[in-house]
């Protein structure tokens, strides 16, 4: 009997620490990520077309990296959207952490190109930023 609850175990703690990794990013709150976003309206609009020192980020959750129409990209964002970089949940979190970064491993090279210099270290802020943008695609 233990060893067969040691099998089990063994076979469903990788299956829990992916699901319990995919939850963290899933988190947060709307109504202060609102107030959370609005540390980036210096430089992002929500509105579709416009545009400001970023691109808009009007429905960004699904659309692959650098492709705004009308927006001129740096190559790395442009290089990582080739690379199959879409902005969903997890993508978002992690890159607004540290958006360089983010860019540096996702290409894996040592230097990239990017206007985004705000870096939010705080989870909780990102997941509610993040929910947020989130909310505004329904």
């Amino acid at each position: 009997m233990k060893k067969s609850i040691k099998t089990l175990i063994t076979l469903v703690a990788p299956f829990a620490l992916v699901v319990s990794a995919h939850t963290a990013f899933a988190a947060g709150d709307v109504a202060k990520g609102e107030k959370d976003f609005k540390k980036c309206t210096a430089c992002h609009s929500l509105e579709e077309g416009k545009k400001k020192i970023g691109p808009t980020l009007f429905k960004v959750m699904g659309r692959k990296s650098g492709t705004v129409e009308g927006f001129k990209y740096s190559s790395s964002y442009i290089e990582a959207g080739e690379k199959g970089l879409v902005w969903d949940n997890e993508q978002l979190t992690k890159y607004l952490e540290d958006p360089k970064g983010f860019l540096k491993d996702y290409l894996q090279v040592k230097k990239v190109k990017s206007k985004m210099l705000l870096k939010i270290k705080k989870l909780e802020t990102r997941q509610n930023i993040v929910a947020y943008l989130e909310s505004l695609q329904k």
